[in-house]
């Protein structure tokens, strides 16, 4: 069964495994006619690409799309895109000693059940992070689409361990040129603090987990459907094919569910404009599962990488022993960082199938 993003405009098909020849991407249903900004699309790609940071894997990889269908001179012409990424950097040796001994907390093990123990288990397959290239690909085009309809998608990294990066203002949400950091966070002295709290995960042969928080500014009220097709439905159903994504939170989250009604509530107003608004956004953006023309903001919990260079107990499940198992190979100390452009792209795409893709 391919993975694929079933949006009710938007299709996404993605194909390929970590360490296949290469992996891509066919998406359905953009606009055509529309003028692609190549640069800006390699920059967003180049923000989950990997091996250019002690806090990511040393695998390096260009992430350099070829295009193979759907544009004509850089303009959609209405036709799939179909994109493809090469894998030039693999190592699948580095996992040879897994197709027996599964690793804690990885899909091996139920991968290997649910394909017969057929499946690929170098670099995790087609499980792996590795898979959110294409997915990048896609969301950047989703970006610049919307962007011209005046909403912008923005994340950051709220936390790593226990460290707090400075939350979004969930009224006005703001910028500081997040995209632009190597290490994108709004507070930078925090993000240093986080920086030493994986870099000692790292040296520890550990890893480490966090939060991204992302907002959505621009869209009207109206959009979406109470119940099943609600607007958190929906990006929770695309978000959650995130490799690592573990949690979602709307709005107050967990947090509200420790208030009363009377501080959870946000009262309505109409602003300077005659527009109709609340004085605070403990909803998310969300009321009964339609936008309600605030911004949008969630925050998605990753798990610690499961790949770490500590022995940890395993077993066989040819001789149905309990083994130890010493991973090698590159792998990420903390996958946040890196998370973060893949959770505004699964955005973009979610949200520009909610107002119909065009």
């Amino acid at each position: 069964m391919s993975s694929i993003l079933n949006g009710k405009h938007i299709q996404v098909s993605v194909f390929g495994q970590s360490h296949s020849a290469a992996i891509g991407a066919v998406i359905d249903g953009l606009p055509a006619g529309f003028q692609l900004d190549e640069a800006e699309i390699s920059a967003f790609m180049a923000r989950r690409a990997p091996g250019k940071a002690k806090f990511a894997t040393s695998r390096k990889e260009a992430d350099t799309p070829v295009v193979l269908s759907g544009l004509l001179d850089g303009v959609t012409c209405g036709a799939p895109i179909g994109v493809m990424i090469q894998n030039t950097n693999t190592r699948s040796g580095d996992y040879s000693n897994l197709h027996t001994t599964p690793r804690p907390s990885h899909s091996d093990y139920a991968a290997a059940v649910r394909y017969g123990g057929f499946n690929d288990i170098a670099g995790g397959g087609h499980f792996s992070g590795r898979l959110t290239a294409p997915l990048c690909y896609a969301g950047a085009i989703c970006l610049q689409i919307l962007k011209q309809k005046g909403i912008e998608i923005r994340a950051h990294i709220y936390s790593i361990g226990d460290v707090l990066d400075t939350p979004f203002d969930p009224v006005h949400i703001q910028n500081d040129n997040i995209a632009e950091k190597a290490f994108p966070v709004l507070s930078d002295g925090q993000g240093e603090k986080m920086q030493a709290v994986i870099e000692s995960a790292r040296l520890d042969a550990d890893s480490v987990g966090g939060v991204v928080e992302c907002a959505v500014t621009g869209v009207k009220a109206g959009f979406g459907d109470p119940m099943f097709d609600g607007v958190e439905n929906q990006l929770a159903r695309n978000l959650f094919a995130i490799p690592a994504l573990k949690g979602l939170e709307f709005g107050s989250g967990f947090a509200g569910a420790k208030k009363r009604g009377s501080e959870n509530n946000d009262p309505f107003t109409v602003d300077a404009d005659g527009n109709i608004v609340t004085k605070k956004n403990d909803h998310g953006g969300i009321l009964g599962g339609i936008t309600s023309g605030m911004p949008i903001v969630f925050r998605a919990a990753f798990k610690p990488t499961p790949s770490i260079g500590k022995v940890q107990q395993s077993v066989s499940t040819e001789k149905k022993t309990v083994e130890e198992l010493q991973i090698t190979g590159r792998h990420d100390p903390c996958i946040v960082p890196r998370a973060v452009p893949v959770v505004e792209a699964v955005t973009a795409i979610t949200i520009l199938d909610l107002l119909g893709g065009k």
